[in-house]
């Protein structure tokens, strides 16, 4: 149908045939295409043997002239003439005709583009690929297309008034928040776009929309937006589990008095250890007695991965109304007849290596005293935790010989309190709100206190770990074993906090297998992790296998294990780098609150003429000059510099010596 040189319509654009086939090819504004007979419509036979002198001529620049308006006035008149004809469609070489008495290729795509858009012509949906055809709206048509064309005139002005006050960061607020939307979209993570930032000439990036939307005050130094950017919930699962059986068959009533020993700020102790002369136990929280393999509640957890720690509050993998039925001594606190469920971890030691001879896995009721780190290093030769203390300090001399690395670095608890108040946290659901605006907290960061009762802990459940892969594999359960291979440390280590740092960077990246393998860097034959079902999926559905061998039923797959493993790990993931971006963030408000904060430096690394730094107090590394006469674990005093939250950096500066 069409003929090299014929002016046709291709995506609302004028554009030029060149060649003929089963396909034609034209050139338009975006270049050269390829396109079917279908997507094409005639504007003019033409010939036409330039589309640039076409597009560069006058008629390109009608508005200038005012030929838009006179058009219109033209094909008003039109309209009136043709009331009384009654055809239901109009060609376009028609309606130039009339209106003009002339239809040159000159005009055709200009005169086109007015009809289109003229409140008094409605344009024949089935155009191609003959010529565009136009019908006549009726007076009450024609006025709401108008009042229609008007609204869209006026929004399109309102827009471009808010582009321009966006561009000089002078917005109209609350009014100009509605356009703001799709970059606090992009601040958050829930977009890669933002049409309102391209439009005004930004950047567009999740940083660079931060910082929009700082520059222009609608969010605030105290908005974190981390968690988000990972996709994860600042509220807690929503699900209860529920509440245990008053009766249930097998489990055990021990008859000793474990303890849960946590930081004083804990509210959900999902451990308690014990030795009974015998047997050392490891006591368990209990929630995969409750969520069923596969269940909606075992899914949403599987989907957080775990609990997302942020100085803000807990957002719990499991819901906080579950905490009271199944964390340890809690029911102990307001009955102390009650007794907490568990899952327990019954080891036996040798007594003269300290090796695990015997690992059994019981369900059992046991009563649960809770204490704080500070109380329990009180009572460290009491009677009740002397014995504790005592295995605990012969499993560390164990796993040192088996080649364990410990590692003693820095470490510090950030906490949000009301501001102006005095050590008043604030609380949970109003930091987790995160508005932006009504939130503005005082930050606190204090060194963590190396307790020994903490050390204390973590051996316990490195044993229950270690007992519960030993258990595993003994009755061929799939199972998710922790493996670390062997890093390779060089004899070098410095002493102090550089050595320390050199160690870490020794270590080689944790991985989860079904099948067991040694965790070199604990010191330990095969491990898994068993002691936070509350928090971690991986101990939850390690805990639902352990529970399915203990009742006789059906033990997941292979593919089924693999699967589930990978994605609570990848979740879990994902709240690790969320919890390490909000510490961060917060630090750098911290600074900002604090502009006369210095601070006591050390050396860790030398690099050439730069100098890697730990600074203990806010438990953070950076990168500076090197400076003059300094090496390897000597101090110096720093201040902060050029603090960016959106981008999350800040420049240390060492401060000169008096």
């Amino acid at each position: 149908m069409f003929t090299n040189g014929n002016l046709v319509l291709y995506k609302n654009q004028a554009a030029l045939i060149k060649e003929c086939g089963e396909k034609y090819t034209v050139l338009y504004s975006g270049g050269t295409q390829k396109v079917r007979e279908k997507d094409i419509c005639l504007l003019h036979k033409g010939p036409i043997s330039s589309l640039n002198e076409l597009l560069s001529s006058e008629t390109d620049n009608a508005a200038a002239h005012g030929l838009i308006e006179r058009f219109n006035k033209t094909f008003d008149e039109t309209w009136e003439l043709l009331q009384d004809e009654g055809e239901p469609f109009y060609t376009l070489s028609s309606l130039a005709e009339l209106a003009f008495g002339e239809f040159s290729a000159k005009q055709a795509f200009f005169i086109y583009d007015v009809l289109i858009k003229h409140p008094k012509f409605c344009a024949h949906p089935l155009q191609a690929p003959d010529e565009p055809r136009f019908g006549l709206r009726s007076a009450e048509e024609a006025q709401k297309e108008l009042e229609k064309q008007n609204e869209k005139n006026r929004e399109k002005e309102e827009r471009a008034a808010f582009i321009e006050r966006l561009r000089r960061k002078k917005l109209l607020l609350p009014q100009d928040g509605i356009f703001m939307g799709e970059v606090e979209a992009l601040a958050l993570g829930k977009t890669d776009k933002s049409k309102v930032m391209q439009e005004a000439g930004f950047s567009v990036s999740e940083e660079k929309a931060h910082k929009l939307l700082l520059d222009c005050g609608l969010w605030t130094i105290y908005r974190n937006p981390y968690p988000s950017r990972r996709g994860l919930s600042m509220q807690s699962a929503q699900e209860s589990l529920p509440p245990f059986p008053q009766e249930e068959t097998g489990r055990i009533k021990v008859d000793h008095t474990a303890y849960a020993i946590d930081n004083s700020w804990s509210s959900d102790p999902d451990d308690a250890i014990a030795f009974d002369g015998t047997y050392v136990w490891v006591h368990i929280a209990d929630p995969a007695a409750a969520v069923m393999s596969d269940s909606p509640i075992d899914r949403a957890a599987r989907n957080r991965g775990a609990t997302l720690y942020i100085p803000e509050g807990a957002a719990r993998m499991l819901a906080e109304e579950s905490l009271a039925d199944y964390a340890l001594g809690l029911a102990e606190e307001k009955d102390s007849a009650a007794l907490s469920r568990a899952l327990s971890f019954r080891i036996k030691l040798n007594n003269v290596t300290g090796t695990i001879e015997e690992a059994d896995v019981l369900k059992t009721q046991v009563k649960v005293e809770r204490l704080t780190y500070e109380a329990a290093d009180a009572q460290k030769t009491s009677a009740e935790l002397a014995p504790l203390f005592t295995i605990a300090q012969k499993n560390i001399e164990r796993r040192k010989a088996s080649g364990a690395v410990f590692i003693d670095l820095p470490e510090v608890h950030i906490s949000l309190t009301e501001s102006g108040a005095q050590n008043e946290a604030v609380p949970q659901e109003k930091a987790q709100e995160q508005t932006g605006s009504d939130l503005k907290p005082h930050v606190e960061i204090k060194a963590a206190v190396q307790y020994e009762s903490a050390s204390l802990v973590r051996e316990f459940m490195l044993l229950a770990g270690e007992a519960a892969a030993r258990f595993a594999f003994k009755n061929r359960i799939l199972f998710p074993y922790v493996c670390q291979e062997k890093p390779e440390i060089p004899r070098d280590i410095p002493e102090g906090l550089a050595g320390q740092y050199r160690l870490r960077r020794c270590m080689k990246s944790r991985s989860v297998s079904i099948s067991p393998a040694p965790h070199s860097g604990l010191g330990l034959g095969m491990y898994s992790q068993v002691t936070s079902p509350l928090r971690r999926y991986s101990d939850l559905i390690a805990h639902e296998q352990l529970h399915a061998f203990l009742d006789g039923r059906p033990l997941l797959d292979k593919d089924t294990m693999l699967e589930r493993m990978s994605a609570g790990d990848a979740a879990a993931g994902a709240a690790v780098k969320a919890e390490r971006k909000s510490n961060q963030h917060w630090t750098l408000v911290y600074l900002l609150q604090n502009p006369d904060w210095r601070a006591e430096a050390v050396i860790a690394e030398i690099k050439g003429n730069q100098a890697v730094i730990l600074i203990p107090s806010l438990a953070q590394e950076a990168l500076i000059p090197l400076p003059p006469a300094k090496g390897l674990n000597d101090t110096l005093i720093v201040k902060s510099a050029d603090i960016n939250i959106p981008e999350l950096t800040v420049t240390y500066i060492p401060v000169k010596e008096a």
